[in-house]
């Protein structure tokens, strides 16, 4: 690069290279030469892990890596994956003027549109204050037409009695709130269990806020699973029994009640996380640590990412351990960043047998 006759490198301390070749010096500058201080072994085992095209760059010599150096980076893990998770949401709550039933409010709304349909839901919510579904709360049919209405699912062209209704109901309390309708959202329905259509999360979200008084008291209150699990056992109104979309019959009857998984879903991923960042704003330890514990109570999640990691023989136990394994899925292995990881520098530097 020339940097030895480079005036603007007069200031320099330490040249390092990996090789010496051709031999160079810049004058008066100590050179190391790292070549001579690597083993080869290290050089070939993390050019190994960057160039596989396994899903998990570690995936033949995890067996081989020390359980407690697993245990303690896992722990890590969750820990980033929360700090990322609530680093968003202080900027919410600082801008929200701690108001934590709406953060509460945006956060079960995406949550209940799960990843595909978190924008849209999001969307949804913020165009519908709080207080306005809470002057509704004890009558479901209003707030299936406020939520249905500003999620831009409603229109003057059904033919079924109960949509028909919903629409003139949401044109009257579109007025009445001065609403501006949300026309262009994006929801998807493709590729997906008719169970967990929009409109029926949206059915079911709109039971959750016609159920739930004093919501947010009882999750920062409640500390066993069992009892945040009855809080979300909702049911959409009857109309959706043989519904999966507006103004078209299904052959299948039955009440479109909140599965058990997707009921442990919102607790990971809101009920959990929203009373940890709680008790952190209060300076309260051990409501902290009640917080973490209740992952600690869940099976773990069942995804693509997590059956990678079981087919190579690291099972999560719970859904603490499988928070753990998605975030060092996502942040590490995706990235190949194996030198900022627990595992992948215990597999670089152990030596060889």
């Amino acid at each position: 690069h020339g940097h030895q006759n480079d005036s603007l490198y007069k200031n320099l301390i330490l040249h390092v290279v990996y090789y010496n070749q051709p031999p160079l010096a810049i004058s008066n500058v100590p050179l190391l030469v790292l070549k001579d201080h690597i083993p080869e072994y290290i050089l070939h085992r993390y050019q190994t892990l960057l160039h596989t095209k396994d899903v998990l760059p570690c995936a033949a010599q995890l067996p081989g890596v020390n359980a407690l150096i697993k245990e303690s980076w896992m722990n890590s893990l969750l820990a980033m994956r929360w700090e990322e998770k609530l680093s968003e949401w202080k900027v919410m709550l600082n801008n929200n003027k701690e108001d934590w039933h709406d953060l509460l409010y945006w956060r079960l709304a995406a949550n209940f549109g799960f990843k595909i349909n978190s924008t849209p839901f999001i969307a949804t919510v913020h165009s519908l204050p709080l207080k306005i579904l809470a002057k509704h709360r004890t009558n479901l049919f209003q707030l299936e037409a406020l939520l249905l209405g500003q999620a831009g699912m409603l229109h003057p062209n059904f033919k079924e009695e109960y949509p028909i209704a919903l629409f003139n109901e949401y044109v009257f309390l579109k007025q009445k709130y001065k609403l501006k309708e949300n026309e262009r959202l994006e929801w998807k329905f493709l590729r997906m269990r008719p169970v967990n259509f929009p409109t029926i999360r949206i059915a079911q979200f709109a039971a959750l806020v016609h159920h739930s008084l004093h919501l947010f008291s009882n999750i920062i209150e409640i500390d066993a699973v069992n009892e945040l699990e009855l809080l979300l056992q909702v049911s959409a109104s009857p109309y959706w029994d043989n519904h999966f979309i507006l103004d078209e019959i299904s052959g299948i009857n039955t009440p479109k009640k909140m599965g058990k998984n997707s009921i442990q879903n919102i607790i990971i991923n809101t009920l959990a996380p929203i009373k940890f960042l709680y008790a952190f704003r209060h300076g309260n330890a051990l409501l902290q640590e009640k917080a973490l514990d209740m992952l600690s109570e869940i099976n773990a999640e069942k995804n693509k990412i997590i059956s990678h990691w079981q087919q190579n023989k690291w099972i999560a136990e719970n859904a603490a351990q499988s928070q753990a394994l998605l975030q060092l899925h996502n942040a590490f292995c995706m990235r190949k960043k194996c030198l900022e990881c627990a595992i992948g520098l215990n597999i670089i530097r152990s030596a060889p047998i």
